[in-house]
């Protein structure tokens, strides 16, 4: 008799694999905050150097918008492990992938300005296409199994 996914065996894993990749980024925010800098756009920034400011947005500097960014997708991916907590983390995951979307646009524009480098360019090519595939698999998740 082969074996068969249920539909809420298939959700776990799914969550789980997740929840894998989550964590291991977020660690790498704590690692090589550097490699996600470019994804954090100026306008979210705070200036300490006493320049001028960048907007009302920029109230964070750039490695505190990494840091907090980490911290909640390490957030994320535990609410994902939780069975009651995975559609509103799910939720959560696609919302910030979704908003992800402005930093990465943002570091594609620069990668090909003036100052871009052809290494940034392949990363960020790359990179901001990844955030399609990655909001759909999150939305999968907001799902509850009613089979129980």
């Amino acid at each position: 008799m082969p074996f068969r996914w249920s539909g809420r065996a298939s959700q776990t894993l799914s969550a789980a694999a997740m929840s894998a990749l989550l964590l291991a980024s977020a660690a790498k925010h704590f690692r090589e905050p550097e490699f996600f800098h470019p994804v954090v756009p100026d306008m979210l920034c705070r200036d300490d150097s006493g320049g001028q400011s960048n907007g009302p947005l920029a109230v964070l500097s750039r490695e505190e918008w990494v840091a907090a960014s980490g911290l909640l997708e390490a957030a994320a991916a535990v609410g994902l492990l939780i069975p009651a907590t995975r559609p509103a983390a799910a939720v959560g995951v696609t919302a910030m992938f979704a908003a992800f979307l402005v930093g990465h646009v943002d570091a594609l524009r620069k990668a090909y300005g003036p100052d871009g480098t052809p290494g940034r360019r392949r990363l960020h090519t790359v990179r901001l296409p990844l955030q399609a595939p990655l909001i759909a698999w999150a939305w999968t998740l907001t799902r509850r199994d009613r089979r129980r």
